[in-house]
Protein backbone atom coordinates (compact mmCIF):
# COMPACT_ATOMS: atom_id res chain seq x y z
CA UNK A 1 0.00 0.00 0.00
CA UNK A 2 1.19 3.51 -0.95
CA UNK A 3 1.87 5.70 2.07
CA UNK A 4 -0.40 8.36 2.83
CA UNK A 5 -3.11 6.01 1.08
CA UNK A 6 -5.95 4.78 2.65
CA UNK A 7 -6.20 1.22 3.91
CA UNK A 8 -8.73 -1.04 2.47
CA UNK A 9 -9.28 -4.75 2.65
CA UNK A 10 -10.62 -6.90 0.00
CA UNK A 11 -14.28 -7.60 0.23
CA UNK A 12 -15.25 -4.18 1.68
CA UNK A 13 -17.42 -1.78 -0.25
CA UNK A 14 -16.28 1.60 -0.27
CA UNK A 15 -18.31 5.09 -1.72
CA UNK A 16 -16.10 7.88 -3.39
CA UNK A 17 -17.37 11.07 -2.89
CA UNK A 18 -15.50 13.70 -5.02
CA UNK A 19 -15.29 17.53 -5.29
CA UNK A 20 -13.53 20.37 -5.10
CA UNK A 21 -15.27 20.96 -1.75
CA UNK A 22 -15.22 24.67 -1.83
CA UNK A 23 -15.82 24.59 0.96
CA UNK A 24 -16.97 21.70 2.90
CA UNK A 25 -20.56 21.87 4.23
CA UNK A 26 -23.21 20.01 6.07
CA UNK A 27 -24.57 18.81 3.21
CA UNK A 28 -21.90 16.99 2.39
CA UNK A 29 -21.71 15.28 5.59
CA UNK A 30 -25.21 14.47 5.68
CA UNK A 31 -25.37 12.62 1.98
CA UNK A 32 -22.50 10.87 3.48
CA UNK A 33 -24.14 9.66 6.48
CA UNK A 34 -27.04 8.93 3.73
CA UNK A 35 -25.21 6.86 1.85
CA UNK A 36 -23.20 4.91 4.83
CA UNK A 37 -26.91 4.11 5.97
CA UNK A 38 -28.74 3.22 2.28
CA UNK A 39 -25.73 1.65 0.54
CA UNK A 40 -24.46 -0.40 3.28
CA UNK A 41 -21.44 1.08 2.80
CA UNK A 42 -17.95 0.01 4.85
CA UNK A 43 -16.75 3.64 4.47
CA UNK A 44 -17.02 6.70 2.09
CA UNK A 45 -13.72 8.40 0.88
CA UNK A 46 -13.86 11.95 0.23
CA UNK A 47 -11.55 12.68 -3.05
CA UNK A 48 -10.55 17.13 -2.37
CA UNK A 49 -9.63 17.51 -6.58
CA UNK A 50 -7.07 19.63 -7.43
CA UNK A 51 -9.60 21.41 -10.25
CA UNK A 52 -12.86 20.93 -12.04
CA UNK A 53 -11.96 20.49 -15.31
CA UNK A 54 -15.89 21.67 -16.11
CA UNK A 55 -15.07 24.84 -13.87
CA UNK A 56 -13.24 27.69 -15.07
CA UNK A 57 -12.91 29.35 -11.26
CA UNK A 58 -9.79 28.15 -9.38
CA UNK A 59 -10.72 26.85 -6.12
CA UNK A 60 -8.79 27.64 -2.42
CA UNK A 61 -6.14 26.21 -2.14
CA UNK A 62 -5.79 22.63 -1.28
CA UNK A 63 -4.43 22.41 2.03
CA UNK A 64 -7.02 24.93 3.21
CA UNK A 65 -10.00 22.60 1.84
CA UNK A 66 -8.50 19.32 3.09
CA UNK A 67 -8.62 20.98 6.61
CA UNK A 68 -11.74 22.68 6.63
CA UNK A 69 -13.87 19.30 5.36
CA UNK A 70 -11.51 17.26 8.33
CA UNK A 71 -12.77 20.37 10.49
CA UNK A 72 -16.75 19.57 9.30
CA UNK A 73 -16.62 15.68 9.51
CA UNK A 74 -15.49 15.95 13.03
CA UNK A 75 -13.35 12.63 12.74
CA UNK A 76 -15.92 10.71 11.85
CA UNK A 77 -14.62 6.95 11.69
CA UNK A 78 -16.24 5.63 8.22
CA UNK A 79 -15.42 8.59 6.61
CA UNK A 80 -11.69 9.09 4.89
CA UNK A 81 -10.74 12.86 3.41
CA UNK A 82 -8.14 12.48 0.76
CA UNK A 83 -6.41 14.57 -1.67
CA UNK A 84 -6.00 11.35 -3.74
CA UNK A 85 -6.14 12.70 -7.25
CA UNK A 86 -3.23 15.13 -6.48
CA UNK A 87 -1.67 11.61 -5.35
CA UNK A 88 -2.15 10.05 -8.74
CA UNK A 89 -1.57 12.75 -11.01
CA UNK A 90 -5.26 12.32 -12.06
CA UNK A 91 -7.74 14.97 -13.20
CA UNK A 92 -10.34 12.84 -15.13
CA UNK A 93 -12.92 11.06 -12.93
CA UNK A 94 -12.69 7.81 -15.06
CA UNK A 95 -8.64 7.78 -14.81
CA UNK A 96 -8.95 8.10 -11.16
CA UNK A 97 -11.08 5.09 -10.80
CA UNK A 98 -9.07 3.11 -12.94
CA UNK A 99 -6.20 3.98 -10.96
CA UNK A 100 -7.77 3.20 -7.57
CA UNK A 101 -9.54 -0.11 -8.99
CA UNK A 102 -5.89 -1.07 -9.91
CA UNK A 103 -4.69 -0.73 -6.15
CA UNK A 104 -7.44 -2.16 -4.18
CA UNK A 105 -7.83 -5.31 -6.16
CA UNK A 106 -11.10 -6.85 -4.44
CA UNK A 107 -12.57 -3.43 -3.19
CA UNK A 108 -15.30 -2.70 -4.40
CA UNK A 109 -15.74 0.94 -5.11
CA UNK A 110 -19.34 3.02 -5.19
CA UNK A 111 -19.18 5.95 -7.18
CA UNK A 112 -21.48 8.71 -5.34
CA UNK A 113 -22.67 12.14 -6.45
CA UNK A 114 -25.21 15.07 -6.01
CA UNK A 115 -28.81 14.45 -8.38
CA UNK A 116 -27.62 17.72 -10.14
CA UNK A 117 -23.81 16.57 -11.28
CA UNK A 118 -26.28 13.27 -12.99
CA UNK A 119 -27.88 15.84 -14.79
CA UNK A 120 -24.51 17.23 -16.36
CA UNK A 121 -22.69 13.81 -16.33
CA UNK A 122 -22.92 13.29 -20.47
CA UNK A 123 -20.49 16.32 -20.13
CA UNK A 124 -17.51 14.08 -17.91
CA UNK A 125 -15.14 12.78 -19.73
CA UNK A 126 -15.45 8.69 -20.71
CA UNK A 127 -18.76 8.98 -18.23
CA UNK A 128 -19.97 5.44 -19.74
CA UNK A 129 -17.01 3.80 -18.47
CA UNK A 130 -17.71 5.72 -14.94
CA UNK A 131 -21.01 3.74 -15.69
CA UNK A 132 -19.66 0.44 -16.89
CA UNK A 133 -16.49 0.47 -14.15
CA UNK A 134 -18.82 0.88 -11.23
CA UNK A 135 -21.68 1.26 -9.51
CA UNK A 136 -23.09 4.55 -8.74
CA UNK A 137 -25.08 6.02 -6.40
CA UNK A 138 -26.94 9.02 -7.28
CA UNK A 139 -28.20 11.12 -4.36
CA UNK A 140 -31.27 13.55 -4.69
CA UNK A 141 -30.65 17.18 -3.80
CA UNK A 142 -33.09 19.87 -4.05
CA UNK A 143 -35.20 20.67 -6.99
CA UNK A 144 -32.77 19.14 -9.47
CA UNK A 145 -34.53 15.02 -9.21
CA UNK A 146 -36.85 15.31 -12.46
CA UNK A 147 -34.05 16.78 -14.30
CA UNK A 148 -31.61 14.28 -13.24
CA UNK A 149 -34.02 11.17 -13.53
CA UNK A 150 -34.70 12.37 -17.27
CA UNK A 151 -30.92 13.35 -18.35
CA UNK A 152 -29.02 11.66 -20.89
CA UNK A 153 -26.83 9.46 -18.44
CA UNK A 154 -30.22 8.24 -16.73
CA UNK A 155 -32.20 7.84 -20.05
CA UNK A 156 -28.85 6.12 -21.60
CA UNK A 157 -28.36 3.64 -18.60
CA UNK A 158 -32.42 3.29 -17.59
CA UNK A 159 -32.07 -0.33 -17.93
CA UNK A 160 -29.69 -0.63 -15.09
CA UNK A 161 -31.46 1.20 -12.95
CA UNK A 162 -32.08 -0.77 -9.37
CA UNK A 163 -34.99 0.07 -7.19
CA UNK A 164 -33.27 0.14 -3.57
CA UNK A 165 -29.44 1.03 -2.93
CA UNK A 166 -28.65 -1.72 0.00
CA UNK A 167 -27.20 -3.78 -2.23
CA UNK A 168 -25.46 -1.61 -4.30
CA UNK A 169 -22.02 -2.00 -3.88
CA UNK A 170 -22.50 -5.75 -4.21
CA UNK A 171 -23.88 -5.71 -8.25
CA UNK A 172 -22.08 -5.83 -10.60
CA UNK A 173 -21.76 -2.48 -13.15
CA UNK A 174 -23.55 -1.06 -14.84
CA UNK A 175 -25.95 0.03 -11.77
CA UNK A 176 -27.03 2.77 -10.50
CA UNK A 177 -29.50 3.73 -7.86
CA UNK A 178 -31.83 7.15 -7.31
CA UNK A 179 -31.80 7.79 -3.45
CA UNK A 180 -34.34 10.86 -2.46
CA UNK A 181 -33.16 12.05 0.97
CA UNK A 182 -34.60 14.87 3.10
CA UNK A 183 -32.00 17.07 2.18
CA UNK A 184 -30.02 20.43 3.91
CA UNK A 185 -29.87 22.95 1.20
CA UNK A 186 -26.49 23.96 1.95
CA UNK A 187 -24.03 24.60 -0.85
CA UNK A 188 -20.56 25.60 -1.78
CA UNK A 189 -21.65 28.65 -4.07
CA UNK A 190 -23.91 29.77 -1.27
CA UNK A 191 -21.38 29.65 1.51
CA UNK A 192 -18.66 31.66 -0.76
CA UNK A 193 -21.38 34.22 -1.93
CA UNK A 194 -22.36 34.97 1.46
CA UNK A 195 -18.30 35.82 1.94
CA UNK A 196 -17.93 32.98 4.33
CA UNK A 197 -15.08 30.96 2.37
CA UNK A 198 -12.87 32.42 0.05
CA UNK A 199 -11.61 31.00 -2.96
Amino acid sequence: MRAGFPIATKGMVIGLLGGSFDPAHEGHVHITREALKRMNLDQVWWLVTPGNPLKARQPAPMADRLSRAKAVLQGHPRVKVTALEAALGTRLTADTIDRLQAIYPGVRFVWLMGADNLVQFHRWARWRDILRALPVGVLARPGSGVAARMSVAAQSFRVHRVARGEHLGRQKPPAWVFVNLPMTDASSSEIRAEGLWRS
